[in-house]
């Protein structure tokens, strides 16, 4: 139990009565059809994202979103009751320099996401574990106790899954939810995406925004990249660069393609962990779903149907197509080589297989 003394943070826990605060301004009655005066009613209908998990991560998440102004109140859920305050705390005294957005905290997970339209799950905290499967086990024996808290206090909302081993536990964040795939989503390759963007932008001197590019599959080693769908203002880059770069074969699009899926272990070993670029992805996701932005992102979807050869209820990576009821679509025609299909049906087999022993 902490002994850090809990100081107050309102002026209703220092003493003054909460009530009084709301004579300080006059209000301005409306006159109705009959003539009657009557107050304005304040509009009750406003955004609420929960962000569960108050690491690195989950706050890289909740601060983006924060100041990109996607929410009326963002909520901060953890266990440690101290370093979720503290968080609170820490947004809260920068009211002054952002849009106005209530900012909650707490350890109780039903009570506090109560109403949300996004729940966005980035716990647990990755730690070394004997095996992957111990590992995952952990991973979503916390999740037990989370999702449903969140499902049944908001029925209606997203879910958002940011940790990892993302397409296994976004699986598994819907069997506990029991809502329609549709609602329930991974982060998937979509940082992934953006890494190679980054990459390519770099190479030939534009903004990585005008470049479209796509990681697919499963998040880790065995992402693919679609090099055929890579264009930059519309016109497609593989052809001129294979043209004009003689070392442009199959072994340096392989070598670009490691250095996407390892970006993420380099930032690690550099500063211990990831939070900006994931943060910034994740707010993307969240406008795109809570604006009903219809964008198209490269994220963990239920992929049966859409995996050549495989039938298998696992969560792959696909670009799909989302708006404010989660997923609206998911392509169906990927450009893909054999050996391209062959890796992605192998993925979603090994998937399977973790899915299969976790007993959902």
């Amino acid at each position: 139990m902490s002994l850090m003394k809990k100081e107050a943070s309102s002026l209703s826990e220092l003493g003054f009565d909460a009530d009084t605060g709301a004579g300080f301004f006059r209000q301005v009655p409306s006159s109705g059809h009959d003539g009657e005066m009557t107050p304005p009613q304040p509009c009750e209908r406003l955004t609420k994202v929960s962000v569960i998990g108050a690491g690195n991560v989950g706050m890289a998440i909740a601060q983006t979103i924060l100041t990109q102004g996607l929410a009326d109140e963002i909520t901060l859920v953890d266990a440690e009751a101290d370093r979720v305050r503290g968080e609170m705390l820490d947004l809260q005294h920068a009211a002054a320099f952002l849009p106005r957005v209530r900012i909650v905290a707490g350890t109780d997970v039903l009570e506090l996401t109560r109403g949300s339209d996004l729940a966005i799950i980035t716990v647990p905290r990755e730690t070394t574990a004997a095996s992957r499967m111990d590992q995952l086990r952990r991973n979503v024996g916390l999740l037990r106790e989370v999702v449903p808290a969140v499902a049944e206090g908001s029925p209606e909302s997203l879910l958002l899954v940011v940790s990892n081993p993302v397409d296994v536990l976004t699986y598994a964040a819907w069997k506990l939810s029991g809502f329609p795939s549709s609602r329930v989503i991974g982060s998937g390759t979509d940082l992934d995406s953006a890494r190679l963007r980054c990459l390519l932008a770099e190479h030939l001197g534009v903004g990585a925004q005008d470049v479209q590019a796509y990681m697919v599959g499963e998040h880790g080693d065995g992402a693919l990249a679609l090099w055929s769908s890579v264009r930059v203002g519309g016109m497609p880059v593989m052809s001129y660069l294979q043209k004009t770069h003689s070392s442009f074969d199959a072994k340096a699009l392989e070598g670009i393609r490691r250095a996407v899926v390892g970006g993420a272990r380099e930032v690690i070993g550099l500063k211990g962990y990831t939070s900006w670029a994931i943060g910034y992805s994740v707010a993307s996701l969240a406008r795109s779903l809570l604006r009903d932005q219809r964008r198209v992102h490269p994220v963990s979807v239920l992929a049966k149907g859409f995996v050549p050869g495989d039938a298998h209820e696992v969560f792959l990576s696909l670009p799909a197509r989302l708006g404010r009821r989660g997923v609206l679509g998911v392509a169906a025609e990927l450009e893909l080589t054999g050996d391209e299909e062959t890796t992605l049906r192998r993925s979603a087999e090994t998937l399977w297989g973790y899915c299969l022993a976790l007993g959902l």
